[in-house]
């Protein structure tokens, strides 16, 4: 079975929208999308994300239009590899999710992936993309630790834990974010 998603999601305290298509099926998910923010640049990007059944993150191609790319690939089991140069990026060692920052929809993924009940949490590592403003150096992922904890009836507490930021989102039935205090909403 097929389920085809098309969602909306504004930035919270700046100009900004992003229109985003969800694909879920028995061979994984596929998140494709476009937007726009006026942070402190104004930019445009395009992205695709590929996930295996698992929810486990195996292709990763991001278009700063104007800008540099991203095109990077992981076999699921935490090894990941950049198309764009052909190398290894040892560095992201043990990542099993990305997280690129332009977007709430990659939050789905650890979401789904971890299955957490209530009151349960769990500490990863995710291969994150930076916004392009700032993108310092080659762009590539790098690797961070969030934690994420199941607050129940679709609220989870996401945590930076480098970064000190925390949120409480909440999501639908598919894990897609609905509200991301002080990031994002869906319209």
């Amino acid at each position: 079975m097929s389920v085809q998603i098309a969602v909306r999601w504004s930035a919270w305290e700046t100009e900004g929208l992003e229109h985003c298509h969800v694909s879920l099926d028995t061979d994984g998910v596929q998140i494709r999308a476009a937007l726009s923010r006026n942070r402190s640049i104004p930019y445009a990007v395009q992205y695709h994300v590929r996930a295996d059944a698992g929810f486990r993150t195996r292709e990763v191609w991001v278009d700063c239009i104007g800008g540099p790319r991203l095109h990077v690939t992981s076999d699921g089991q935490g090894h990941w590899h950049d198309l764009i140069r052909d190398d290894p990026l040892p560095g992201l060692e043990g990542c099993l999710d990305v997280d690129l920052a332009v977007t709430p929809a990659t939050n789905m993924l650890p979401i789904r992936r971890l299955g957490l009940a209530q009151g349960e949490h769990e500490e990863i590592s995710v291969a994150f993309v930076p916004p392009p403003d700032e993108i310092v150096g080659r762009f590539l992922p790098r690797k961070l630790p969030q934690r994420y904890t199941c607050l129940g009836d679709g609220r989870y507490l996401y945590e930076g834990l480098t970064t000190g930021f925390s949120a409480e989102i909440e999501v639908d039935e598919h894990g897609l974010v609905i509200d991301y205090p002080g990031a994002f909403r869906r319209l």
